[in-house]
């Protein structure tokens, strides 16, 4: 007698990201509640009868591919006519201050519900079925994550997502910031039905005081919570901390006590053989973004020297692109050039940093990132049109890094429940969506076009 199960994905290439990595040419998944129950050879119809059928014919099945980093309201000013009435930046430094730090203070809780809601769908269209966000809204802090949770909730898509905590106009305001953390952490980590959770955020250490970093660290230890960091992006992280503090970024988050297996330096590109050497013996985490690393001119992040070492490193979009496979693109391919030397980086190890990489980054290896029994019925079904060779158990992983794209994105299952259908969203209307995206944008462009010339808000937090 055949067992029941909610969805059978029949016929279908699998790659499955387990230990072995093994990939089956023709096999089947069986899902039941929010569950991978079973995966094989075969087409699975002899073994069980699903509510849903998936023929998965010309398909392939991959684990929910996983951002390490983003930033939902860089969204909101793709394509602004803002941008012309600023003097372009000349440096990562006046990009913060002239674009970024004049964008956050304009930013409203109604903009941080549509940014969400426009990342999530952006997200489950590409395939990304969890996250690791950040907003910085200094005149929206208290109960925002609350507005951005409810526009990932709505496309049903998992997420981590945090405050930026940074002093840089007040000593006061960082500390708020890690208050509105601690207040969402409590209010979801421990809840298991909960598919968004928090985490702490600082925004980098060129913004904080060393009393910000202790107390970070003290919230994380007692709610066991993950932390992020902007790192060593641009110069100015690491020329503020040699000068006020003597030592490298990286150097003086160790002299703080604030490394370990629970942090995520964010870039990481502008940082001494020392330093890796630092984040392996810390065993903390690197979030590479290579097409925000490329906009922002600040480097190539030393990746393959990284994974040599042994340091965890996972691919994340900062708010730039939201198409997780052109980030991995970038990623096989910036490195590459930069090294001039095209061995370096296979797409296995490319495809590692979209998977299994983040969700040891997130601590849910043993839930997420491949598809084994047991596991959360996390997965993504392409199926692409017009692949120019065939795609096989010998040939998928370099379709998936040299070819596919979110457009071959068919169906998306997040915690056993299809929330992409044939290309449609299945819980929201995206039409309707959109449209509500756009107005609510049109206004924030409006605020920042009366509002003129770029204000340089940046001040150095000073020690108590």
């Amino acid at each position: 007698m055949r067992e029941k199960v909610d969805v059978l994905v029949s016929n279908v290439l699998v790659v499955t990201m387990n230990d072995e990595r093994r990939i089956i040419d023709h096999g089947y998944i069986a899902i039941r509640d929010d569950r991978i129950v079973d995966i094989g050879a075969g087409e699975g119809t002899d073994k069980y009868i699903g509510e849903e059928t998936i023929n998965g014919r010309g398909m392939i099945a991959i684990p929910g591919l996983m951002c390490a980093h983003t930033h939902f309201y860089g969204l909101l000013l793709t394509g602004s006519l803002w941008f012309s009435k600023i003097e372009p930046p000349t440096d990562f430094q006046q990009n913060l201050q002239r674009i970024w730090w004049a964008l956050d203070v304009e930013l409203t809780y109604e903009d941080a519900y549509a940014s969400a809601l426009m990342g999530s769908i952006l997200f489950a269209k590409s395939g990304v079925t969890n996250f690791f966000d950040n907003i910085s809204s200094p005149n929206a802090i208290n109960g925002v994550l609350d507005y951005i949770e409810k526009g990932v909730s709505e496309v049903g898509i998992r997420g981590i997502i945090s405050y930026e905590a940074t002093q840089r106009r007040s000593i006061e305001e960082g500390i708020k910031g890690l208050k509105e953390n601690e207040r969402f952490i409590m209010k979801n980590n421990s809840d298991p039905s909960k598919l968004v959770k928090g985490a702490i955020y600082l925004h980098a250490s060129f913004t904080v005081t060393d009393e910000l970093f202790r107390m970070a660290r003290e919230i994380a230890d007692k709610h066991k919570a993950l932390i992020a960091i902007h790192t060593a992006e641009g110069l100015v992280d690491v020329y503020h901390n040699i000068e006020r503090y003597g030592v490298r970024p990286v150097e003086r988050m160790k002299k703080l006590g604030f490394l370990r297996d629970d942090v995520h330096l964010v870039h990481s590109v502008n940082i001494t053989e020392d330093e890796l050497y630092i984040i392996r013996e810390t065993g903390a985490h690197v979030a590479h973004n290579p097409l925000s690393n490329m906009l922002n001119a600040v480097g190539v992040a030393r990746v393959p020297e990284m994974l040599r070492l042994g340091i965890n490193v996972g691919i994340g979009n900062d708010g730039y692109v939201f198409d997780q496979f052109e980030n991995m693109r970038a990623a096989y391919l910036i490195h590459k050039l930069w090294n001039r030397d095209p061995r370096i980086l296979t797409p296995l190890q490319v495809f590692e940093m979209s998977t299994i990489n983040v969700a040891k980054m997130f601590h849910v290896e043993d839930e997420l990132g491949s598809i084994e029994k047991g596991r959360k019925a996390d997965i993504v079904l392409l199926r692409p049109e017009t692949p120019s060779t065939p795609v096989n158990s010998q040939t998928v992983l370099g379709h998936i890094i040299n070819a596919f794209s979110s457009k071959d994105v068919d169906t998306v299952i997040v915690n056993g429940r299809i929330i992409l259908r044939n290309h449609r969203l299945t819980r929201v209307d995206e039409e309707k969506a959109v449209e509500y995206v756009h107005r609510v944008v049109e206004r924030l462009w409006d605020r920042l076009m009366e509002r003129g010339k770029y204000q340089l808000d940046y001040v150095c937090p000073r020690q108590k």
